[in-house]
């Protein structure tokens, strides 16, 4: 396996693996930064899409109102759409931050201002702005998403690895779920929600604060010399054996069309919503189950079928320069050159460095995380409606020991990838996240099996005395549930397969983008992940009500096995990548790297 330096060019490391691997990243500055990131990425969510509604219900605020604010998630659906931005705007008065950092410390400000004022907003007189600051503080929540993901790309290093940075960042976004789920709740009943969102606001404006000594990329804050390294950039697209204006040009067209569309869909969406009389107000969920897919399509996958055309024209050397007239001589820079930079480039670049593999990541990418994404939704009717449990029960097992479950599997995932390798970790998660369906089979007829595997090994017993401490806790006068054992075995089992997974998944993911594009790409590949489930959900619900939970488990056991194949295809794939480029090793952690004859 190989990665990529700063120049995009390719090279390797040397790398000892296991404990000394994972200490030395641990110890480097960057790992502590990267946890306050993704801890920073983990609590707006919580705040603007989960406990809000606490609040509002507590403000007696009616539900048809409420469904407002689940506007807000559409920033997090959306963000991909705005992400070129970052890799191709600098912001004025800021460059000098870093290409990142220009752009994550003044979110992180945002957001905390937003939370400390809504702190001191009664939601139901001043619904209003209240609910503009939610708006505004998921806007600068979902963009600080973009820069962040796109920082761990670019400052990785060889203490400081992409496969640690990339744990690390999912083991601070469950701790700040955890932190702005649960224990907010918890802080609400005995301090009050403005009390809540003012300490949350401030831990915003501390990471924002701690995030101006983060390392970066530098940009220079010289305005003339920031201009002419963007128009040296536009200019290589002169340069003899490039496609034409005119090719580019049909090309941009065809792009801007769609993202126009799609951008366009959005905002009036949006209008619609915040204008319309309650009676009128279109559905979000219908919205985004109906329009996520037509929008990903249009600004991802059309998308990507264009630059797969214009890099063929390139490689056979049709509608290519043949002679470059120089910078100046001719051409000067255009608008559409930019923009052609900004929206079809990243899609050339990572086209032509991937070819037909292209198929193979696209594939993984829809199928990996399907396991558990097409589900989600019916989670919460299972647990409460087929099987009976209590919201309390479901609570300490999902909430609680479900998070406590994903940061040790994401521990366990970070290690194992520094021993075992990355796409090792990938397979393997890819494996167990398929096989913990099972263990939800077994639980939809009763859960016998789960309950003798948690008598078996003392979890029963752990569960009872945790729920009974927890009790006082969280105001909970019932006793646990009796079968309260087996659904926390399962739920525990399935995290930490998720866990397990997803550190993998972030760091291949995280592996495949090229730095100078890194913003644009990951956000594309990332939206994809959950295109998947939200076209499968309807189907699953249909096979749920005809069927019953017990093969729609089954069936997403074997949808697993896909990913599995795939997973093993793609590290074949890479392996072979390696090997063409004069390097033997398969990952970066499987050995030093030879020089291949």
């Amino acid at each position: 396996m190989v990665e990529a330096a700063a120049d995009d060019t390719v090279v390797t490391k040397k790398a000892k693996p296991g404990w000394g691997t994972l200490l030395r990243s641990l110890r480097n500055p960057k790992s502590g930064f990267m946890l306050l990131f993704g801890f920073a990425q983990g609590l707006p969510p919580a705040l603007f899409l989960g406990t809000l509604y606490a609040w509002l219900s507590e403000a007696e605020v009616d539900l048809e109102t409420m469904g407002v604010f689940s506007l807000v998630g559409l920033a997090y659906a959306f963000q991909f759409l705005w992400s070129p931005l970052l890799d191709k705007v600098d912001i004025p008065g800021l460059r000098r931050l870093g290409k990142r950092k220009q752009w994550i410390a003044p979110m992180q400000l945002i957001i905390g201002i937003a939370l400390v004022v809504m702190a001191g907003l009664d939601p139901k007189s001043a619904l209003a702005t209240f609910s503009l600051l939610a708006a505004i503080g998921a806007f600068a929540s979902a963009t600080q998403d973009i820069g962040i993901n796109a920082w761990r790309i670019d400052v990785a290093d060889e203490v400081a690895t992409l496969d640690i940075l990339s744990t690390i960042t999912q083991m601070g976004f469950r701790l700040a779920s955890l932190v702005g789920g649960a224990f907010g709740l918890i802080m609400a009943d005995r301090y009050g929600w403005p009390f809540v969102y003012v300490l949350f606001g401030g831990f915003m404006l501390a990471i924002g604060f701690a995030a101006l000594f983060a390392p970066d990329a530098r940009v220079s804050g010289d305005r003339a010399a920031n201009a002419a390294v963007a128009d040296a950039e536009v200019a290589e697209l002169y340069n003899v054996g490039e496609v034409t204006e005119k090719v580019r040009n049909r090309a941009l067209l065809a792009v801007g069309v769609l993202w126009t569309w799609a951008i366009g869909t959005v905002v009036v969406f949006m209008v619609r919503s915040m204008t319309a009389a309650p009676e009128n107000r279109p559905d979000v969920t219908e919205f985004t189950t109906f329009y996520g897919p037509l929008i990903v399509l249009a600004t991802i996958v059309l998308p990507a079928f264009i630059a797969a055309w214009v890099v063929k024209q390139q490689r056979e050397g049709r509608h290519v320069i043949v002679a470059a007239p120089g910078v100046g001589a001719g051409h000067g820079v255009k608008f559409t050159d930019h923009l052609y930079r900004a929206l079809v480039q990243p899609l050339t670049e990572f086209v032509g460095r991937m070819g037909w593999s292209l198929m193979l990541i696209l594939a993984l990418v829809l199928t990996y995380r399907i396991t558990d994404s097409v589900w989600g939704v019916f989670a919460y009717p299972f647990y409460l409606g087929e099987l009976g449990f209590t919201g309390e029960d479901v609570a300490f097992a999902s909430k609680i020991l479900g998070i406590i479950a994903i940061l040790l599997g994401l521990a366990i995932g970070g290690w194992m990838i520094t021993k075992l390798g990355r796409m090792f970790m990938l397979t393997f998660g890819a494996v167990i996240a398929a096989a913990t369906n099972l263990l939800y089979a077994d639980l939809a007829v009763g859960g016998a099996r789960m309950q003798a595997a948690s008598d078996a090994i003392g979890f029963t017993a752990l569960v009872n005395g945790m729920a009974g401490w927890l009790q006082p806790l969280f105001f909970v006068a019932a006793p646990p549930s009796e079968g309260l054992a087996r659904l926390a075995f399962t739920i525990f089992w399935e995290n930490l397969a998720i866990g397990i997974a997803g550190a993998a998944y972030i760091a291949w993911l995280s592996s495949i983008v090229a730095k100078r594009y890194a913003a644009t790409q990951f956000a594309l590949l990332a939206s994809l992940t959950l295109l998947i489930g939200t076209l499968g959900r309807g189907a699953l619900g249909q096979m749920i009500e005809e069927r019953g939970y017990y093969y729609v488990f089954i069936f997403t056991a074997l949808i697993g096995v896909v990913a599995v194949v795939l997973c093993a295809l793609e590290w074949a794939r890479e392996a072979r990548a390696g090997r063409r480029s004069g390097v033997v090793q398969p990952d970066p952690y499987a050995g030093e790297a030879v020089a291949a004859e």
